[in-house]
């Protein structure tokens, strides 16, 4: 068993206390990782402008050139972690062990990762839109004859990192090569990809004390947040609803995305079905691109019952499985609560189960210790029944019925959104549209993300403030 120390600016520190990581399958002993807390947090924090001057030092066309090399190393190198030492099988299997999430996905989410660091050099040319980088490192420059300015706004970002779904650390991946420190509170089942990544990272050249990883509890996230200029936050609504309106924490939440078939196309909804099932299911549906509503003025329910055909075939197993596409519940009596929730909401008039019939039982199943959700279909008669805006981590979908007119305002808050019309005045309308972040048009999944561009706010804004900058001709 691997014994995983606390990253405190680069330093390993083991900790008195420490937790248990545990293979959701047989309950056997993964790892013990050490367990820090808020106030170690909060002194280690005084060290963070150390973290920013370490990386000043290195032009960041090195240090992109360094991630570079860290994403080869972390996709194909045996790295350090912890007391051992670790293949890229070996990081497969210890992922997949403790979050329940299939191999063949943790490989597609590896790769995610890779791609973003190999790339990044790409990345951050679209974040900055083709900014001289040097501007960030010098605070001011020249653009097009004019004197322009940019200000960090923490020497580190802090980031309370989620469990569920190993892509998501491709979003704050860029923050290395822009010469800001990481302080990171990995997830309490997922602490794998933050440790090789930053191994990885400081393989390639990248300093020590330019990171800090603190594994813990809720007192851990708390004290990054509060004592961080700049943090990312991984969390459910409450966490959206807490956080709304501080300009201090981006946070990432529940997506809510959706599919709209429009009038002029929605006769002919069989040809865009594989795209459907794809946004449903990809990524075992943990997504928060994932589309957990499908909209339509027509057609619903036949449209409903032929994705849950599909995704009956989806069923438990085994984690090494090569199709293995369903990943386990690893909280306690998670799996089972999600079930009645949806039960409840099911009951709901104007609402049906329209996977119930291809189940034969209930949608909650065990495999020995394992827990799973088995895909689920629900029709909405109209977008006011509760289910209609529902969202959980496996392949969950609500299929609305909705006048086209309606569905701009009726569909709400929207990470991702794929508008399968011509029509160009509800294009228009969704252009337009406040509720959607994403857009695509087009026979899109949701799940399908092009990496050059941003995802739920522009890392590089909020992370530099420009300013008004004026310099005297003549010297003082």
């Amino acid at each position: 068993m691997l014994t995983i120390a606390a990253l405190r600016w680069g330093q390993p520190y083991a900790s008195m206390e420490t937790d248990e990581l545990l293979h959701f399958a047989t309950g056997e002993p993964v790892a013990r990782i050490s367990r820090t807390n808020g106030g170690l947090v909060q002194r280690d924090l005084r060290k963070a402008p150390q973290a920013r001057q370490a990386l000043r030092a290195i032009p960041i066309d090195d240090l992109i050139a360094r991630v570079a090399k860290a994403g080869e190393l972390y996709l194909h190198g045996t790295l350090p972690i912890g007391d051992g030492m670790q293949s890229p099988d070996d990081f497969v299997r210890a992922q997949s062990a403790t979050t329940g999430l299939p191999e063949r996905l943790a490989r597609s989410n590896m790769q995610k990762n890779g791609f973003v660091l190999t790339e990044m050099r790409r990345i951050l040319s679209a974040l900055t839109r083709e900014l001289d980088l040097n501007v960030l490192t010098a605070g001011h420059g020249v653009e097009r004859g004019v004197p322009i300015s940019y200000q960090a706004q923490s020497p580190v970002l802090g980031a309370v990192l989620p469990s569920n779904s190993p892509g998501v650390h491709t979003l704050w991946l860029p923050v290395v090569p822009l010469q800001l420190g990481l302080m990171l509170k990995p997830g309490s089942q997922e602490p794998w990809t933050p440790y090789r990544i930053a191994e990885a990272f400081f393989a390639a050249g990248i300093p020590r004390e330019a990171i800090g990883i603190y594994p813990g509890g809720h007192d851990v996230g708390g004290a990054i947040l509060a004592g961080c200029s700049r943090s990312l936050m991984f969390g459910g609504q409450a966490a959206v609803d807490q956080h709304r309106g501080n300009p201090r924490v981006q946070v990432h939440g529940p997506g809510f995305s959706k599919i709209l078939i429009g009038d002029d196309v929605v006769d002919r909804w069989e040809s865009f079905l594989d795209v459907l099932v794809e946004s449903v299911v990809a990524n075992g549906g943990r997504s928060c691109i994932n589309a957990s509503g499908i909209w339509a003025s027509r057609h619903t329910r036949a449209i409903a019952a032929a994705i849950a055909a599909r995704l009956a075939a989806v069923t438990p197993l085994p984690p090494e499985h090569p199709e293995a596409l369903l990943a386990a519940f690893t909280v306690p009596g998670a799996a089972e609560a999600m079930g009645k929730a949806i039960d409840a909401d099911a009951a709901q008039p104007g609402v049906t189960d329209m996977s119930a019939a291809h189940r034969g039982g209930s949608r909650h199943v065990t495999v020995g210790r394992a827990h799973y959700l088995l895909p689920t279909v629900l029709h909405c008669d109209s977008p006011e029944p509760p289910a209609a805006q529902r969202e959980y981590m496996f392949p969950f979908v609500s299929v609305v019925r909705c006048d086209q007119a309606k569905m701009p305002d009726a569909i709400g808050p929207t990470l991702v959104c794929t508008v399968l019309s011509s029509d160009e005045a509800f294009r228009r309308q969704l252009l337009d549209s406040v509720n959607v972040d994403r857009l695509n048009f087009g026979p899109v999944a949701t799940t399908a993300l092009n990496w050059l561009q941003p995802h739920e706010g522009n890392l590089v804004e909020f992370l530099f403030r420009p300013r008004a900058f004026q310099q005297a001709a003549v010297a003082v």
